[in-house]
């Protein structure tokens, strides 16, 4: 997809997606056989549930349907959020993760897995869970330390309520 198509989709959709209480993450365009699939990425700082997918999907379907934003041809528009393992690129993405495990590789090729407990404007505060029986530790990264992150899934984790229960 050429830049200025993308650039023309995210002027076109955005306002759109932000009047839906939802900000606009990513979007692509593949081709898969002779068919082309626009993906929508959404989120918001509470989620977005299926509803508002549902709703953010009919009216990014109806101005696609409206302009020539993807020229003729057939195409498949798809709708959804960043998931489970979703990366953490804007200062939005790291506030959203509060209190989540995420994996961080760091600008000196270094790689640090570690739980965000804290985001400012320069970094953040993480604690690295102890290993082998010993305590966590606090660490502070810089934004500018941090090459790329990823959130983790946890299948095992303890909710804090039944930890104080």
């Amino acid at each position: 997809m050429s830049t200025t198509q993308s650039e023309r989709l995210r002027e076109l959709l955005e306002p759109l997606v932000s009047s839906q209480g939802l900000d606009l993450e990513e979007i692509s365009v593949d081709s898969v056989g002779r068919k082309r699939v626009l993906s929508v990425v959404v989120d918001s700082d509470t989620g977005a549930d299926l509803d508002q997918i549902a709703d953010v999907s009919r009216a990014l379907s109806a101005k696609l349907d409206e302009t020539d934003a993807m020229g003729e041809g057939e195409y498949t528009l798809e709708v959804g959020t960043p998931g489970a393992e979703r990366p953490l690129k804007e200062h939005r993405h790291y506030v959203r993760a509060l209190d989540r495990l995420a994996k961080f590789q760091l600008a000196d090729g270094g790689e640090v897995v570690a739980r965000i407990l804290e985001v400012d404007d320069e970094g953040l505060d993480v604690e690295v869970p102890g290993v082998k029986g010993r305590k966590a530790t606090s660490r502070r990264l810089a934004f500018s330390e941090i090459d790329k992150a990823r959130v983790q899934v946890e299948f095992n984790r303890k909710d804090k309520k039944e930890e104080e229960a």
